[in-house]
C-alpha cells in the first residue's frame, strides 16, 4: 500500500517502537482504546485483542477493507477524525492512542481536548518539535501557546524518541511518543478565549516585556487594578501556566470589580 502525502502518511514499521508503545499504554482487558489513523495495522495488530473494545478511525477508504478484514471485532470508523464526535463513542472513558499525521497534529490535540472529560489517557506519535513544544517548560525556548493550552487541559510525559527509518516511507525529522493525561479539573474559574487572547498577545510578541505586550488588551494601570502582581518586565518564556490563567481570570473582570 501507498502512502498518501495528502493525508501525511507514515507507516510504522518497526517492532521495537511498538513493543514500547505498548507497553507504555498498558492496555488492560476493561479499557475501551481507540486509535486513531491504524494505517497498515501494525499497531493495531499489538492492540487488538487486548482489551474489552477497540475503535479505529481512519480516513483512508482504500485502507478501510483490509482493516475490516483483519480485525473484525473492532469498529471502525472511515472518516475525517477532526469531524469525529468523541463523545458519541462508547463506552466510556476512553484511551485515545496514534501515530498522528504531521499536517494535522496540533488542531487534531485541540480537537481532543473538547472531550478530554470522557477519556483517561492519550499516548500519540508525533513528530519532536512538536512534542518538544507539547512538553515544554516555563525558561524553555519551545514554550508557547501550544504548552499552555495542552497542559492547562493535561499533565504531559515525553517518554521516547522514534528515529525516521522505524517508518515507511521515512518522514525528514525524528518523532517522538509523548502521554497527555486530562487533569479532569474543573475550569469554570477561567474564560478560555480570554486565556488564548493573552497567549497570543504574549507569544505573539514573545521578545518584548510583558507589560508591552498586555497593554495592547487592558491599561497597565487596570492589571494593577485587577491584582496582576507579575513582573511587567519579564519575557514571554519565564511566564507560568497558573500566571496565564491569572491573567485571563482579570481579563474577564468587570470593570466595576476593578
Amino acid at each position: 500500500m501507498i502512502a498518501r502525502k495528502r493525508f501525511g502518511q507514515h507507516f510504522l514499521d518497526s517492532t521495537q517502537v511498538i513493543t514500547d508503545t505498548i507497553s507504555a499504554i498498558n492496555p488492560g482487558p476493561s479499557d475501551h482504546v481507540v486509535e486513531i489513523g491504524p494505517g497498515r495495522g501494525a499497531l493495531t495488530e499489538a492492540l487488538y485483542g487486548r482489551s474489552k473494545q477497540l475503535t479505529l478511525i481512519e480516513i483512508d477508504r482504500d485502507l478501510v477493507p483490509g482493516l475490516r478484514q483483519r480485525f473484525p471485532g473492532a469498529a471502525l470508523h472511515n472518516q475525517d477524525v477532526l469531524e469525529m464526535d468523541f463523545a458519541s463513542l462508547g463506552p466510556k472513558p476512553l484511551r485515545v492512542v496514534g501515530n498522528l499525521p504531521y499536517n494535522i497534529s496540533t488542531p487534531l490535540l485541540m480537537h481532543l481536548m473538547a472531550f478530554e472529560s470522557g477519556i483517561t489517557d492519550m499516548h500519540f506519535m508525533l513528530q519532536k518539535e512538536v512534542a518538544e513544544r507539547i512538553t515544554a517548560v516555563p525558561g524553555n525556548k519551545a514554550w508557547g501557546r501550544l504548552s499552555v493550552l495542552l497542559q492547562y487541559y493535561c499533565k504531559t510525559e515525553w517518554l521516547f524518541d522514534v528515529a525516521p527509518e522505524c517508518f515507511r516511507p521515512p518522514p525528514a525529522v525524528w518523532s517522538a511518543v509523548i502521554r497527555l493525561q486530562p487533569r479532569h479539573l474543573d475550569k469554570a474559574a477561567v474564560d478560555l478565549v480570554a486565556l488564548d487572547q493573552v497567549l497570543k498577545a504574549i507569544f505573539g510578541q514573545r521578545r518584548k516585556q510583558l507589560g508591552n505586550t498586555l497593554k495592547t488588551l487592558l491599561p497597565l494601570e487596570t492589571w494593577h487594578a485587577r491584582g496582576v502582581t507579575i513582573d511587567f518586565t519579564a519575557r514571554a518564556e519565564s511566564v507560568t501556566l497558573p500566571t496565564f490563567v491569572a491573567l485571563a481570570n482579570a481579563l474577564t473582570r468587570n470593570d466595576a470589580n476593578s
